[in-house]
């Protein structure tokens, strides 16, 4: 009857939760620059958590925290370069 029971410590949690929206956010053209700034934190309490007590839960969020900040500067320096190449194709047309 005595089981020990390992809590997950809250930061880690964190992390798992911020990477799940990094990830979820990536997708959407500017909703990146919320996902990068996600990922980010993210990454960092991840690596928090880790450091109180190694549990897959916050090595979870650290992979989805970097898989979501890739994605997500991936995205937005796309949509950086369409915006711009929109811009570039209305001066070059209306002169």
């Amino acid at each position: 009857m005595n089981e020990e029971v390992q809590k997950t410590p809250g930061s880690s949690i964190a992390s798992l939760v911020l990477g799940l929206i990094s990830l979820l956010c990536a997708w959407f053209g500017w909703g990146a620059l919320i996902s990068i700034i996600t990922g980010i934190i993210g990454i960092i309490l991840g690596i928090k958590g880790n450091k109180i007590q190694q549990t897959g839960v916050g090595t979870a969020g650290i992979v989805l925290s970097i898989i979501g900040l890739v994605l997500s500067i991936i995205v937005f320096f796309a949509c950086v370069l369409c915006v711009g190449g929109l811009i570039a194709l209305d001066a070059a047309t209306s002169y």
